[in-house]
């Protein structure tokens, strides 16, 4: 199979896994998850993972430490391709979460919980059909080399990052809450998966990290500091510190009032107007509009 078509396979293989039935809440006549994805693609020795361990932390695994732990082998980075991708809230969760101040909606619990075990079935799912076809893949955040770690630059962090792959592969670019902005907006969740393969990586069609947030790009906006219910979003950025004290009380409210195990936020990802895409106002600037 050529690169090109490889490339076009996967994101078949990843727009036929949501369209199916493993993308469902679990209730409301099996009602979906997570919209239709986007995807896209970086080189292995994008420098932009350099970047990565230097600033995160030298705990940061670079795409062929992953691949080595997972088939016992060296490779060269230039010879894989990290495959990212973005699955968008669904227009119903984001209402019903929009709709609410102090405590996560079940759509947006469910969403967290559930939705991100359909995110682990589509890692393996990928990683089983390359497989398949002779590619060598792996998954980072299912490789036993992914964990939590400290950085001493940004509080929490992780081996590997699904919100920074998805930046190199040309998918959005962050904003104030730490969010990544996307061309279906920010309230959504990304996935990865590494293989053995160069494909043609996707533009990125920005020139700033921040270039999708009002706030930081012309001092506008600011909504998700009021949306924040504990007030871990300030001008000065996100506390992640705070973010995860109200994340950890949000594990007792959802089974009590849900009936189930599960937990969340997101409030800075919905009424907002970077929820379901670039804001109108930075698109008509920056010519973006035919990201979409």
């Amino acid at each position: 199979m050529g690169n090109d078509n490889l490339g076009q396979w996967i994101r078949g293989l990843i727009e036929e896994f949501i369209a199916g039935p493993e993308n469902t809440m679990g209730k409301w006549d099996d009602e979906p998850a997570w919209a239709a994805p986007l995807v896209g693609f970086s080189s292995g020795a994008d420098e932009l993972y350099d970047f990565y361990k230097q600033d995160i932390g030298d705990f940061y695994v670079m795409p062929d430490e992953f691949m080595k732990d997972a088939h016992g082998k060296e490779y060269r980075r230039e010879d894989l391709t990290v495959v990212s991708w973005i699955l968008p809230q669904t227009d119903a969760t984001k209402s019903d979460h929009r709709k609410e101040t102090h405590f996560p909606s079940e759509r947006w619990a469910r969403s967290r919980v559930l939705g991100e075990q359909i995110n682990v079935k589509l890692r393996e799912h990928l990683v089983a059909k390359l497989k398949e076809k002779g590619y060598e893949a792996v998954g980072p955040m299912i490789s036993p080399l992914w964990k939590g770690a400290r950085s001493e630059k940004y509080s929490f962090a992780s081996t590997w990052s699904e919100r920074h792959a998805a930046y190199a592969a040309g998918l959005g670019t962050f904003g104030l809450s730490d969010a990544l902005i996307t061309p279906k907006g920010k309230a959504m969740r990304t996935g990865s998966i590494i293989v053995d393969a160069v494909i043609e990586p996707t533009p990125r069609m920005f020139k700033h990290h921040n270039q999708y947030c009002l706030f930081l790009m012309d001092g506008t906006c600011g909504e998700c500091i009021e949306r924040c219910p504990i007030g871990a979003i300030t001008s000065e950025g996100h506390n992640k510190e705070l973010c995860s004290k109200y994340v950890t009380m949000t594990r007792q409210y959802v089974p009590r009032h849900y009936g189930f195990n599960g937990y969340g936020c997101g409030f800075c990802q919905t009424g907002v107007p970077c929820e379901s895409g670039i804001p109108e106002s930075l698109k008509i600037n920056l010519g973006l509009l035919r990201l979409e």
